[in-house]
């Protein structure tokens, strides 16, 4: 990771939070929050909350969209025209010649394996999982503790709940949550919420 000379953060919320962790942790010095709902005064962790960009960045300051929504940090992302960092906490473990898009955090202690490709604006949260030859898809959220074994192939705007496995060589579409501590042991083909252990639908996706 290039290390910035200060990251915007958009967003305030708890994911916002986790985000600015890991980017100190990483050795950023420099933290400003932007969320239109900022109050005056506000800070966190001493640095300061503004409810705009400003028009040019500074040489050296990237833009990082911390929702922990899919379609929201999708919708932010795509707003966007400066860098965009990724950051990488220092006790998380990349693989070699793993990928990482844009916007993508690894949390701490999250591991993501060899020949694996994630795409941009991907949360690999705080113990996280994503084996060897993974492919993640954009927008994507493997939340704390989830596992992603080897093989496996997700699609864009994907939740992994937090506990869940999704076993090897499995092929999840697009738009797919599953539920905290759900087993995935078939291919998911339709899109929708999946729960259980094994995971079966229990709502499909609206519309």
């Amino acid at each position: 990771m290039t290390l910035e000379t200060g990251i915007y953060v958009l967003g305030f919320g708890g994911h916002a939070r986790s985000v600015a962790d890991v980017a100190l942790a990483a050795g950023v010095k420099n933290l400003i929050f932007v969320d239109v709902q900022a109050r005056p005064d506000e800070t966190f962790a001493g640095f300061p909350a503004i409810t705009a960009l400003p028009v040019r960045l500074a040489p050296g300051w990237s833009i990082f969209p911390a929702m922990g929504d899919n379609l929201g940090r999708k919708a932010i992302y795509n707003q966007q025209s400066a860098p965009i960092a990724k950051l990488i906490s220092p006790n998380a473990t990349i693989g070699v010649l793993a990928e990482l898009g844009a916007g993508t955090l690894v949390g701490h202690h999250a591991h993501v394996g060899p020949a694996a490709v994630v795409g941009r604006g991907v949360i690999i949260n705080t113990g996280a999982i994503v084996e060897h030859e993974c492919r993640v898809g954009d927008f994507c959220h493997i939340s704390v503790n989830a596992t992603v074994a080897g093989r496996t192939h997700l699609g864009s705007n994907v939740f992994v709940g937090a506990g869940a496995t999704i076993i090897d060589k499995i092929e999840i579409c697009d738009d797919v949550m599953i539920g905290a501590g759900a087993t995935v042991v078939d291919h998911i083909v339709a899109s929708g919420v999946y729960v259980g252990t094994p995971a079966s639908l229990l709502r499909a996706q609206d519309g």
